[in-house]
This record gives structure tokens, sequence and C-alpha cells, in this order.
């Protein structure tokens, strides 16, 4: 008799901004050659990262670490306008890999500001892709992380007040925040939130396997928001969660008294990594494999080119 059962997440893993980014990756090495570089992490997941690194791809922190003529390509996550400029004057070839939803943020900041609104992003202060909207458009932005700050929010005109979310938060994280800034400000602008589709589907994936399970390993990289957001939705829940990078941050305690196992994975996370977590616990006495009923996300975004 087995000790526990699993049942797998659906949806999981990738998303079609991180398909896009990836794949944008590797097109480039195979039409220009290796190696090319990338301005930060492509996607927040270090077996992505290795396995890129293996094809030709160079990650680096800064743009002038790159040579000059270069392949520069900006990860999933978006960058600022300084930093497309500062691009430019270095000579490199650039290839923009930032997610297309991820890019509608943008568009929809550079507008507010344009209509002389005060912007403010509601996210995770030093995050990429917080850090790469705010960089759209100069002053007037105002990033917020938490309720105290959205108290103390001070704003050029209370009466033009606009807002966007970061596109891998839970609706949680934005409930309180959204409540205390319409409070505040009566007339603001912005939609219910940014996040987007498949961090969704993710999240509710994830609350519907907390029901049903005992435990729940969420497989991606320490420094993934969405990854995170998935183990704090399962213990929203109740149900105990772990985020961890693969099979090897399992520990043997955590499968003690367990009769049923979840497992999902970041939008960042390669489905190998799952299976190797699958492959784990049967050695450790799983039985049966299950993979819930879930929506089947059928959008795939087209790789990037370079930048004419």
């Amino acid at each position: 008799m087995s000790k526990f059962d699993i049942v797998l997440a659906s949806p999981r893993g990738f998303c079609a901004g991180v398909e896009r980014a990836i794949e944008t990756v590797k097109q480039a090495i195979i039409d220009h050659g290796s190696p090319v570089y990338v301005l930060h992490e492509i996607v927040h997941n270090k077996h992505v990262l290795q396995e890129l690194e293996k094809l030709g791809a160079i990650f680096v922190e800064e743009l002038q670490d790159i040579p000059t003529g270069e392949i520069c390509i900006f990860s999933a996550h978006g960058v600022s306008v300084s930093v497309e400029n500062k691009a430019k004057k270095l000579g490199l070839r650039t290839i923009d890999a930032t997610c297309p939803l991820v890019g509608s943020v943008h568009r929809m900041v550079e507008k507010y500001h344009d209509e002389n609104y005060d912007v403010i992003i509601i996210g995770h202060h030093k995050h990429p892709e917080v850090e790469g909207t705010a960089g759209r458009v100069t002053g007037k932005v105002h990033i917020i992380a938490s309720e105290k700050e959205a108290k103390n929010l001070q704003v050029d005109n209370e009466s033009r007040v606009a807002y966007v979310t970061q596109t891998t938060l839970s609706k949680d994280d934005i409930v309180g925040i959204h409540m205390i800034l319409k409070n505040r400000f009566p007339l603001l602008r912005g939609p219910k939130s940014n996040i987007c589709f498949a961090t969704e589907n993710r999240q509710n994936a994830v609350k519907k396997l907390a029901v049903d399970t005992d435990l729940i390993f969420v497989v991606g990289s320490k420094n993934s928001s969405n990854s995170n957001r998935l183990r704090e939705v399962s213990l929203n829940v109740g149900t105990q969660a772990y985020l961890i990078d693969d099979r090897s941050d399992i520990d043997e305690s955590w499968l003690e008294g367990v009769g049923c196992i979840g497992i999902t994975a970041g939008a960042s996370a390669p489905e190998r990594l799952v299976e190797g977590v699958i492959d784990c616990l049967k050695e450790h006495g799983a039985g049966q494999v299950i993979t819930m009923e879930g929506l089947q996300e059928n959008i795939h975004f087209k790789a990037a080119a370079i930048e004419k």
C-alpha cells in the first residue's frame, strides 16, 4: 500500500511570456551565433538559466559588460526607457523579450503620465518588473507595496491619480491597498488589476489543490514572485506548502503523516523539474499520480526579433 498519493495542479509551470522569452534567447543564438548577452535573468529560474548558458547565453547585470556591437536581450520583466537609451548609446543590438502583458502595463503607465496623472504602481520594491515599469516615465510615479505606504502617499492632485499593478501578485495582495487608495482618491483610475491570466489561473488551481491535499510543493526559484505567491495562496487556505527549486530541496521529514501531496510549479519552472519531484516522491512511497481538472491555456506569443 502506498504511503501517499500525488495530485498535480493544472495549469502549472511555464506561461506564454516565459516561453516567449526563452524561445527568444534560443532563436537569437541560432540566428546570430553565440554568445548573445542577456541583461539580468531572462526569467527567474536557475535551471533555465543554466540551460541557456550551455547554449551560449551570457547573463550580465550591467550594460557596459556587453561588448559594443553585440546582441543584448532584455528580460521578460521589462526595462526602463533609460536602459533602452543607454543600450543604444553603447552601440548594442537589442532584442526586447519583455512579456507582452508587462508591455501593456508599460503603455498604460505612459498613457496616464501623458494625461498628467500621478501614477501608482502596486508592487514589490526592487522587483525588476516594477522597476522597469516605473522607469517608463519620469516623475510622478509611486511604488506602493503596503497598506501603510498607501495611507502615507502624497500626490500633486488628488483628483488625478491612476494606478497599475505588478503582473505577478495575488489578488489578496492588492485588495487592502486598493481600498485605501479608492477611499483617499475617489476619482482613482485603473483596472481591477494587471495580474496576468497565467498568474491568476495558477493561483486558482492552487486554491483548489490546497483543499484536497495535506501538503503542497511549489516548484520554483526563491526569487520568483509568482512562485512565492503560489506558496502564500496555499498557506492562506490552511495547507502547508514549501517552495523548492528541485527534488534536492525536499526534506524527508516533511512527508511524515501525509496522505496526499499536491505539486504545482511557478511560471518560470520547466516541467522536467516537476517530473523530478514526482520521481523523488515515488522513491519515498508515493502511489498514484493524478492531474486535477483545470483550464487549458492556449495562448502563445511569437519570439522577439532584433530591433532595427
